[in-house]
């Protein structure tokens, strides 16, 4: 199958799942479906390219073998997370600023919108599924492999340790900043960026992968500049006491070491 071909008919998929999705939401007045939709797009996207694509059959299983793994961790993840806390507050305060129109502005400015964006941060697992050559996995696929691995830890132990804090009633109110939280305000997000990057050099191993870096280059810039860092500390850092202080002693996105002695 050509390239072409493949890569619209994942997109087509994608757009189809979201649009199901879309119309559930309706149903249930809720968008934050579209969250536990978010992993289950790559996955869907994986096993297509898995299925049509002439790629190395070993590099193909390597990379559906991962997508699926993180992705259905975050599915499960998020849908627990979600269950029984009614809408998330970004999609609630744009359903009121919408009011009667929200049912069409949250088909293009949720769901379509996410189509997108998952089908162009895919395209490292896709075309790193299509290229033929090398018919063996190479050094950057297992360096590839071992920057996926690192990144599954830190985006699975942070939401880990940030869900038993959650849990914790005598947390109520504070800043978590133990863990992997010592050391990087946003672990889980950090974590999901290495993810991408990861498959990105998987896809590199192949021929003319170079241009795939547009995967892990849009998937940091919304963790960091959109859905991400940016969105979850605006709505914050007014309302949790602590947090201000822990922005000036502790990165942001990439871990390291605690600043002392810094003060207010």
């Amino acid at each position: 199958m050509d390239t072409f071909t493949l890569l619209s008919i994942n997109f087509s998929a994608v757009l189809a799942m979201m649009i199901g999705g879309w119309i559930i939401s309706l149903i249930c007045r809720n968008v934050t479906i579209v969250d536990s939709l978010w992993g289950l797009g790559f996955i869907l996207i994986a096993w297509l390219t898995f299925g049509l694509a002439d790629g190395f059959w070993g590099r193909r299983l390597l990379i559906t073998i991962l997508v699926t793994l993180w992705g259905l961790r975050l599915v499960i993840h998020l849908s627990i997370r979600n269950w029984g806390h009614g809408e998330d507050p970004r999609y609630a305060a744009w359903r009121k600023e919408s009011g009667d129109r929200f049912w069409l502005v949250s088909l293009f400015k949720v769901f379509i919108l996410q189509a997108v964006f998952l089908w162009i941060i895919a395209m490292a697992l896709q075309w790193g599924q299509i290229g033929p050559h090398p018919a063996r996995l190479t050094w950057l696929d297992y360096v590839g492999l071992g920057v996926w691995m690192v990144g599954f830890f830190f985006e699975s132990v942070g939401d880990c340790q940030l869900a038993r804090f959650k849990a914790d009633p005598n947390q109520k109110g504070k800043v978590m900043k133990t863990g992997l939280w010592a050391y990087s305000r946003h672990p889980n997000y950090f974590g999901e960026s290495l993810i991408w990057w990861g498959i990105f050099l998987i896809a590199l191993a192949t021929p003319w992968g170079l241009w795939t870096i547009i995967s892990p280059l849009v998937i940091t810039a919304v963790l960091l500049k959109m859905t991400g860092v940016a969105l979850m500390e605006k709505a914050i850092v007014n309302t949790r006491p602590g947090y201000r202080e822990y922005i000036r002693t502790t990165s942001a996105f990439v871990p390291w070491f605690p600043k002392k002695g810094v003060k207010p």
